[in-house]
């Protein structure tokens, strides 16, 4: 036969497990709470249901990428960071293997950058961004890509 608790270890014992559910229910509440400012950077920084990415080229200058809606259309947004002002880049924008958009930009002062902005018509199914850019006077390539 078991021995009998007394009320008071009774009572220490229902603090305890009241003590225990309690911190579990706050900790649950709390990884909730972190899940959904974390959720989807593009959500967090305002971006609607923007995708981006971002990356370094083969000598270290800097690319991002960004791809959203914007009236029945893709507006797809990429820029180098190379922090050198004067810099001439040629590109060229691809959607799914066709280019759609070329050019030669400039980069311009004070972050020594350039951006370049199409917005290309949606087609059915998913459409893969290829942006590329090469500083011929050095040879460096960048290439992004994002997918929307």
């Amino acid at each position: 036969m078991m021995p009998r608790q007394s009320r008071t270890s009774q009572s220490r014992t229902s603090q305890s497990r009241t003590a225990v559910r309690t911190a579990a229910l706050t900790l649950s509440a709390a990884a909730l709470g972190l899940s959904a400012l974390t959720a989807s950077p593009a959500l967090a920084s305002g971006g609607g249901d923007a995708v981006q990415r971002s990356g370094s080229c083969s000598a270290g200058t800097e690319w991002k990428i960004k791809a959203k809606a914007d009236d029945g259309r893709i507006e797809v947004e990429a820029e180098i960071d190379s922090n050198k002002v004067g810099q001439d880049w040629s590109w060229k924008l691809k959607d799914n293997g066709a280019v759609f958009a070329t050019g030669t930009s400039t980069t311009t002062g004070p972050s020594g950058s350039f951006a370049v902005e199409r917005k290309p018509a949606n087609k059915a199914g998913t459409d893969s961004f290829v942006f590329r850019a090469v500083y011929p006077k050095s040879g460096e390539v960048c290439r992004a890509t994002v997918s929307w």
